[in-house]
């Protein structure tokens, strides 16, 4: 039978390291010794060894309650199965400011902050400011999804789309786990309430002959131009577009053939992931000159309502009249890569994508395009036929 036992450890420090010691029995080794089985559970709990003030004793009793808490749990655990604690003074922290901690943790950590940002719009106007841990149940995590669903609204006064009521309450969720993980929760209340399913959005592209129009019609915005169609070439997004230095293009000499090879090195800002990104001359063109290794490629290059409208009436005066965003272009590449006859997998490479389920949607898109193309040809005169 295992047995379990709440020891104490001294630190470098001088603290007291709390930990559970897990008996598990002995076995007798070849050479006739007994070897006791023992396992180690650090509970990241700490005593002060000697304290003085009462609040020094207060913090010692409550780490030790918690602590022993805990071991009575585990013993539970070896008997009857897996049961759950919440400590009781973290029960008494504030939603708002936990969810604002978990937030800031993506900014140093560059993890979809911007999301959690927009979410926390949507929660503060949600939840009073004294809501705690111990007043959350099921009803106030649906609470909140009916809120997403029937009452929030962007800034422009819309409903919010399936895609973004799926990704803020997923943030909410986040959230919640985190502290179950952390013990501000006694239950982990998420898995009882269905989030919100993504809805497969509409990729706007430019077809081949499109982006041949588009690059031989004149736009008032020459370096918006050039972006756009290097978008296009490559599939970056604008957020690396923006921030590309030249230290990061590098002309790499020429391939076996003779011909000029150019590569980008740079950091996804929206994954943080790093890029090795081979591209043709005519994107290295689309550059122009070199300039300082710090200077930004594209400088002066700024995302606005009105580059927007600047950049559909480009697309107007190039005959196209589909609503194109510069995002577009990203999707385009992957399409004419894939009708180009390239693998799923390499282009979920180049887009840098970190799962292949993201770029199988352009994949449907061909496949479509596929069906439609099987009903273009002419129908025969068969009736005439043996």
């Amino acid at each position: 039978m295992i047995k379990a036992h709440l020891r104490k450890k001294q630190l470098k420090s001088g603290k007291l390291s709390l930990f559970i010691e897990y008996y598990k029995g002995n076995r007798t080794l070849p050479n006739g010794k007994t070897k006791y089985l023992r396992e180690y559970e650090y509970l990241e709990l700490y005593l002060i060894q000697n304290p003085k003030s009462a609040n020094e004793k207060k913090k010692n009793k409550e780490q030790l309650e918690l602590a022993q808490q805990i071991l009575a749990i585990r013993k539970a655990e070896i008997y009857q199965g897996k049961f759950k604690i919440q400590n009781n003074s973290k029960g008494k922290a504030s939603l708002l400011s936990y969810y604002d901690l978990k937030k800031e943790e993506r900014y140093e950590t560059k993890g979809n902050y911007d999301n959690w940002d927009a979410a926390q719009k949507h929660l503060e106007k949600y939840c009073p400011e004294h809501i705690t841990f111990n007043d959350i149940d099921v009803d106030f995590i649906k609470g909140f999804r009916k809120y997403l669903d029937t009452v929030a609204v962007t800034k422009s006064e819309k409903k919010l789309s399936q895609n973004t009521k799926h990704t803020y309450f997923n943030k909410f969720k986040a959230c919640l786990r985190a502290a179950f993980d952390e013990g501000f929760l006694k239950e982990n209340l998420v898995k009882k309430v269905k989030g919100f399913s993504m809805a497969e959005s509409t990729r706007e592209y430019l077809t081949s002959h499109e982006l041949q129009n588009l690059a031989r019609t004149e736009c008032r915005f020459p370096k918006l131009k050039r972006a756009f169609l290097f978008s296009a070439l490559t599939g970056i997004r604008w957020s690396d577009i923006n921030k590309l230095k030249w230290e990061e293009v590098r002309d790499e000499g020429t391939d076996q053939l003779g011909r000029p090879m150019y590569r980008i090195v740079f950091k996804q800002k929206k994954t943080d992931g790093v890029e090795y990104l081979y591209i043709s001359k005519q994107a290295r063109d689309l550059l122009g000159e070199r300039k300082k290794p710090e200077d930004r490629v594209f400088k002066g290059l700024k995302y606005s309502a009105h580059m927007n409208l600047h950049l559909l009436r480009w697309c107007m005066h190039a005959g196209i009249t589909k609503h194109i965003t510069f995002h577009s272009a990203r999707h385009t590449n992957a399409v004419l890569l894939l009708e180009n006859g390239a693998d799923i997998y390499t282009v979920s490479k180049r887009l840098g994508h970190r799962e292949i389920r993201t770029t199988q949607i352009y994949a449907k898109i061909i496949d479509e395009k596929m069906k439609q193309a099987a009903d273009m040809l002419p129908n025969l005169n068969l009736e005439k036929m043996e």
